[in-house]
């Protein structure tokens, strides 16, 4: 039986804590101090402290170095939360940071979480083990102790508690979405709505009502008030996927509601506050997406004011065998299996490159749990490799289904002159335009900040050949 050790100094919320504790089937003990913590820590290692961060004889972070994280889960309370606060404990490696009154729902998930955990066989043995030497499966649902992830998941406890906006840059298939889900879960904002928006996968004509909703009669078919993704996710977070994707012009509105804090909804007059924090996604270079009016420069400063990089699957070792042995018992426990890997499957594991990354993973796993005839999955088929993308031809501008006029003509204006090395003169003459007219046109994405860093100076020059 999984064993909880309460750390407070008020008797009353200890014998809450006790009683839902008891409730979920754990043992628990209980003190009022750091003193009486520390022996009852020699005595019998737990597997869950719950400590209140406010003690008479200290904080209680102080009991963390007694602890062995292999072992235990750290979970720290308070009744003044502030971003400072939740910081340090993420700094400690708390497992949860919970604000008083806690929420007793949430903490019966942490205890049924911590009841099911199998507990390493070095912790009954060794109950002084020290931290350093401690070992993880991961953090939060994310899996992997390589040290490209351990590196990110001290940067995401640094960021999980604050407020900032954060932007995740990575390939396809590393689980943008999975980090963006832990950000959310630690931070102070855990107990309002996640909700991940594809960028890529919304009608260009339904894009600003679905981000900032529409008032009813605000156009054909608008039968009722709609709330958008702000106002859904309100006092929570919202996870941009595919950022690049989204339209310049929904991008403009975008970055007025992230500057203003407020938005409008369509066809209406009243001003909303926009109460949520902005987790954004990317699998393309940032830079480049600038340098090709994919993204705007401004709107990029916004969003990444804290950008993290997602490993890819090929540069996290052995976490490769460690995700699939996951997948594996995901299925086992879904199917009432007990499959495993022999030697053979998991040196192919090893070998492959993994351009898919995670998804690639699990969807190879998934295979080979189906094709296997014995409890032993011997065979592996890894995906043929994709064959390499032709290089793009520098003649032509490609443009997607339902972007502007608007758009169109700036990404061709931007193409011929970088086709001409800047020359204005022969650009408008490719494009059949006056060289006044180019230099309006030139003005005026200046104007809006959309001109790229390369044209910056070369637009306020009115010669021929400039």
């Amino acid at each position: 039986m999984a064993h909880v050790l309460i750390v407070d100094d008020d008797e009353a919320t200890r014998e809450v804590l006790e009683q839902v504790v008891t409730d979920e089937g754990l043992s628990v003990a209980s003190t009022g101090s750091l003193r009486d913590a520390a022996v009852h820590i020699e005595r019998k290692m737990p597997d869950a402290l719950l400590a209140d961060l406010q003690l008479p004889d200290g904080s209680g972070l102080e009991l963390i170095s007694k602890i062995d994280r292999a072992c235990a889960d750290v979970i720290v309370t308070t009744g003044y939360a502030d971003v400072e606060t939740a910081i340090d404990a993420m700094r400690f490696g708390v497992a949860d940071y919970l604000v008083k009154p806690i929420d007793l729902c949430y903490l019966r998930t942490l205890l049924a979480r911590i009841a099911g955990k199998p507990r390493p066989a070095r912790c009954a043995d060794s109950p002084a083990a020290a931290p350093e030497q401690a070992g993880q499966a991961g953090f939060g649902s994310m899996v992997g102790t390589s040290e490209a992830m351990l590196r990110m998941y001290e940067t995401m406890r640094r960021v999980a508690p604050t407020d900032v906006s954060v932007l995740l840059i990575g390939e396809s298939g590393t689980g943008k979405e999975l980090v963006a889900r832990t950000l959310h879960e630690l931070s102070l904002q855990r107990g309002a709505p996640f909700l991940a928006v594809n960028c890529a996968a919304i009608s260009p004509l339904l894009l600003e009502s679905e981000f900032f909703g529409h008032e009813r009669g605000s156009f054909t078919g608008a039968n009722r008030r709609h709330d958008g993704y702000f106002a859904q996710a309100e006092g929570g977070t919202l996870f941009l996927d595919e950022i690049t994707e989204m339209p310049a012009e929904l991008q403009v509105k975008l970055l007025r509601t992230l500057e203003s804090g407020t938005y409008m909804r369509v066809g209406g007059q009243q001003e909303y506050r926009a109460n949520v924090r902005i987790i954004s996604a990317t699998n393309r270079d940032p830079c480049q997406a600038i340098a090709e009016n994919r993204l705007r420069a401004d709107l990029f400063h916004r969003l990444s004011v804290f950008p993290i990089m997602m490993p890819p699957l090929r540069e996290r070792g052995d976490d490769v065998v460690m995700l699939a042995e996951a997948v594996l018992e995901q299925l086992n426990s879904r199917y009432g299996s007990h499959r495993r890997f022999g030697s053979a499957a998991l040196d192919a594991l090893r070998r492959h490159a993994w351009p898919g990354n995670v998804r690639e993973l699990r969807n190879v796993v998934q295979r080979a749990y189906i094709m296997a005839d014995r409890d032993v999955v011997d065979e592996i088929t890894l995906p043929p490799p994709c064959a390499a993308p032709s290089p793009r031809d520098r003649s032509t501008v490609s443009f997607r289904i339902g972007c502007s006029i608007a758009e169109a003509e700036m990404q061709l204006i931007f193409a011929t002159l970088a086709a001409c090395k800047g020359v204005k003169n022969h650009t408008a003459s490719m494009l059949g335009v006056s060289l006044k007219t180019l230099y309006n046109r030139l003005e005026y994405y200046r104007a809006r900040g959309e001109l790229p860093s390369w044209l910056q100076e070369g637009c306020a020059r009115r010669g021929p050949d400039s």
